[in-house]
């Protein structure tokens, strides 16, 4: 089946399947990303993830599915599609011996309608580093500079890979406060990071993948949501852990450390508060006192570890 252009969609993905090889990195992964929206596309190393954004710049041809990037194909119509995107590798080259400022006016030359230089140096947070050679820039500003480089073409998509690598946390803080406001502007944005909570603050939509597949996406509360709260409490000492109660149904897992068991309840959001008093009235009527008491919303966090990390 062919895609074309749909409204308010900047890409889409159909059944994407890559090789290398014998080797499948990607098999049959489907999203869309709308227009003025960030995406999150989030796995393990090795889960496929890098050879898919690749596929998207253009960088390579699927070798099955479709794609198309802002209605085209982005490889067979990258003449096209390439000067209406910024692109953020992982890690970018840089002429030593030119300073910021030079090597954000050499970049310029190579785009049409490019942004001033100094409007790029303030969304990058450079400006004091201007006149600073590339090669005494640190990791951090080296970051930086790449996504002033990704900017400088006023991209319509903007691909983000591991985007605040290396930065330490102030200038990680700058960073993502730069992407959203780019969001805000009606930048659309692709991002892969490793950094769950940057995810969690910027993504309005994501995607984990794992061994070329998705297994979980939707917005970070879908994806949340579906996966349960979580109730602890130290095992009171003398009681058998069979003695525990089902709270809804659900038993209790139990993790022992140092000689102390915790038994930890995974409930739906819709049955915490009636487990939670089902099992504060099952200790009162056994005159137990539940030590270290705690109620725990899943995280995205969570949720990656268990399906990132979950065989296939």
């Amino acid at each position: 089946m062919e895609i074309t252009a749909a409204d308010g969609v900047a890409v889409r993905v159909r059944e994407l399947r890559q090789r290398y090889g014998e080797f499948e990195a990607v098999a049959g992964v489907s999203f869309d990303v709308a227009h003025g929206e960030l995406f999150a596309l989030l796995g393990t190393n090795g889960a496929g993830k890098t050879t898919t954004m690749e596929t998207l710049e253009g960088h390579r041809a699927a070798h099955a599915g479709e794609v198309r990037v802002l209605g085209r194909d982005p490889y067979r119509d990258r003449r096209d599609v390439r000067p209406r995107l910024g692109i953020m590798l992982q890690e970018g080259g840089f002429f030593a011996d030119l300073t910021t400022a030079e090597t954000i006016d050499h970049w310029r030359g190579f785009v049409p309608d490019p942004r001033p230089r100094d409007e790029l140096l303030e969304l990058a947070g450079l400006r004091e580093q201007a006149r600073v050679r590339t090669r005494q820039l640190s990791g951090g500003q080296k970051r930086r500079l790449d996504l002033a480089l990704a900017l400088a073409g006023r991209p319509e998509i903007l691909f983000l890979d591991e985007p605040t690598t290396g930065m330490d946390p102030e200038a990680r803080h700058a960073t993502r406060r730069t992407v959203a406001e780019l969001v805000r502007d009606g930048l659309t944005v692709l991002l892969t990071t490793h950094y769950l909570e940057e995810a969690e603050l910027l993504a309005d939509r994501l995607a984990i993948m794992h061994r070329g597949r998705i297994v979980a996406s939707g917005t970070v509360a879908e994806v949340v949501g579906g996966h349960g709260d979580r109730v602890r409490f130290r095992v009171p000492a003398g009681l058998p852990v069979a003695d525990l109660p089902l709270l809804r149904g659900v038993a209790a897992g139990i993790e022992v450390d140092a000689g102390h068991a915790t038994a930890t309840y995974t409930l739906p959001p819709d049955d915490l508060q009636a487990g939670v008093y089902g099992l504060l009235r099952w200790a009162d009527e056994r005159g137990l006192t539940l030590s270290g008491l705690r109620v725990d919303s899943a995280s995205l966090e969570d949720v990656f570890l268990s399906t990132a990390g979950a065989p296939s």
